[in-house]
């Protein structure tokens, strides 16, 4: 699906959640931006300013019951109108696969690429080079991995990456705290029976455990994994662990009732549940393979809200099958959407049957979370056009040619080349 407009044709009502305009459109319309002595400023014209090009999931019936389903083609983040406002033209389509996709196409010449973790438009470095005018590329949620970040910093003179940080990061941890218990508690089973017309509390109790007393660990202990672990303090587990390199405050630590543990086998072996909340990069592509999990506790359960490609998909259905993992759950893939065949859609732990959670990736895109992240874009771009540049720190993942953040493994930038 597929939506365009011309920057000087009458716009159609946006979302009135973001209706906000940060100048008077008869002030910014049909203006463009020249840069003197480094500093953008408006000067009159009237040519179109640029192209903003985003790449979002289709709604269809749903964005039209539901108006705040921002992260929609239909719904576009609530900002048509303001980007239209200000002499910009606004693309917008859901078809990104193949070298003929719209994404394709239309990226030759975008200014502004904004895409989602949900439904990603992914830039490689093959499409960054034919992306000659871009500027900035904007992640509506959290997650920037679908972009080649060290393409990035070497494309037009660097691009800036963005993304609205912390705008999901509640809705994830609560996603996983559900995601957890859903497995813990065999939940998916005994539904499944009850749905089909059956009544067998043994056939669905026997794989039923509680999650008191229990060890819990997370893989990064950064705002979601903190968050995990802070929701779960309540639920009386034996111990609540997490590996990542840089340690919680003492403080924290005692606050939250954790403790860390500096070597990750050794907090696999230990945890009846594990959860995963690191980024992708490098460095942890893959990392949960066929070896790693095999140094996990038998029987345990993993959560992978992060990135699909942290595990292997084949190997983690395996797993179930044999019996070493109990149970497997999240809402992440690779790649998004999903292929029908993808094995993680239908795994299970074969066993007693069930041990699958798996849905489609939600987790950080509940309307709250769309309402945020929207308006998030929306400042991101008010900073940019408005040639102030004055992004919040925590937002940017590579900005002038360099990494503006340690969350990510690549490592070729200017400052971090050795790190």
């Amino acid at each position: 699906m597929v939506f365009a407009r011309s920057a000087l044709r009458l716009a159609r009502p946006a979302s009135s959640l973001l209706s906000q305009r940060v100048a008077p459109a008869s002030a910014l319309r049909g203006a463009s931006l020249a840069k003197i002595g480094g500093v953008r400023t408006l000067t009159a014209s009237s040519n179109r300013q640029g192209k903003v090009l985003m790449v979002l999931y289709d709604g269809f019936e749903h964005a039209k019951d539901e108006p705040k389903l921002l992260g929609t083609t239909e719904n576009e983040l609530g900002l048509r109108k303001w980007i239209e406002d200000q002499g910009h033209t606004l693309v917008t389509t859901s078809d990104k696969e193949g070298a003929n996709s719209k994404f394709d196409q239309e990226l030759v010449d975008a200014e502004v690429i904004i895409t989602t973790p949900f439904h990603p438009g992914y830039l490689t470095a093959e499409r960054l080079a034919k992306a000659k005018n871009l500027k900035i590329a904007v992640t509506a949620g959290i997650g920037s991995d679908h972009v080649d970040l060290n393409a990035a910093n070497k494309t037009n003179g660097g691009i800036t990456v963005a993304e609205v940080t912390g705008s999901n990061v509640v809705s994830v941890a609560e996603h996983v705290v559900m995601t957890i218990l859903v497995l813990v508690r065999n939940f998916v089973p005994a539904h499944e029976q009850i749905a089909a017309g059956d009544w067998n509390v043994a056939a669905v109790a026997k794989n039923e455990y509680d999650l008191e007393d229990k060890v819990v660990g997370t893989v990064a202990v950064g705002r979601i994994g903190e968050r995990v672990l802070r929701r779960l303090k309540a639920f009386d587990c034996k111990e609540l662990l997490y590996y990542d390199y840089q340690p919680l405050s003492p403080e924290k630590e005692a606050e939250i009732g954790c403790k860390r543990v500096e070597n990750l086998e050794e907090m696999l072996a230990r945890c009846d549940v594990v959860t995963i909340n690191a980024p992708l990069h490098e460095k942890t592509k893959g990392m949960f393979n066929k070896e790693l999990i095999s140094k996990m506790k038998k029987g345990s359960w993993l959560v992978n809200t992060a990135r699909g490609a942290i595990v292997v998909k084949e190997d983690v259905a395996e797993a179930l099958k044999s019996g070493q993992l109990r149970g497997y759950g999240g809402d992440v893939w690779f790649p998004q959407p999903a292929p029908a065949d993808h094995p993680l859609r239908t795994a299970s732990y074969s066993t007693w049957g069930g041990g699958n959670a798996m849905v489609p990736h939600m987790s950080g895109t509940s309307i709250d979370a769309q309402i945020r992240y929207a308006a998030g874009v929306k400042n991101i771009l008010d900073s940019y056009w408005s040639g102030r540049e004055d992004y919040k720190p925590e937002d940017l993942i590579v900005h002038q040619g360099d990494y503006a953040t340690k969350a990510y493994g690549q490592r070729e930038g200017k400052k971090h080349a050795n790190a």
